[in-house]
């Protein structure tokens, strides 16, 4: 094994050709106030792996592939398992509250 950085994120978007977007979240402990304190970076990485949104994947630094492509997905720890989407139109919708339904029996007058 060398000696390159490997690091373990969450793909946050595919929309590119053989590249991913793959957030890293750091947690450490604030040196003055002893607080947790969560960072968070976003990295373009070269993708041959077919990764979706939400893959929990493990990247590994190489030479620099383009401008900002720095990393590449080495393997994919944990596949995201996605239902369809109904997309906005449904969930706005399923927000709002049901109008109140007429009766459907005619009221007797004496």
């Amino acid at each position: 094994m060398n000696n390159r950085r490997r690091i373990v994120g969450k793909v946050t978007s595919n929309k590119m050709t053989k590249t991913v977007v793959v957030e890293i979240v750091r947690k450490y402990r604030h040196p003055l106030y002893k607080k947790v304190v969560y960072a968070s970076k976003r990295v373009k990485a070269h993708d041959e792996m077919n990764c979706q949104i939400g893959d929990e994947v493990q990247i590994v630094e190489s030479r620099p592939l383009s401008r900002d492509k720095r990393w590449v997905v080495e393997s994919v720890i944990k596949r995201e398992t996605r239902t369809s989407d109904a997309g906005v139109e449904a969930v706005a919708s399923a927000d709002l509250p049901k109008p109140p339904e007429p009766d459907t029996q005619p009221e007797t007058q004496p």
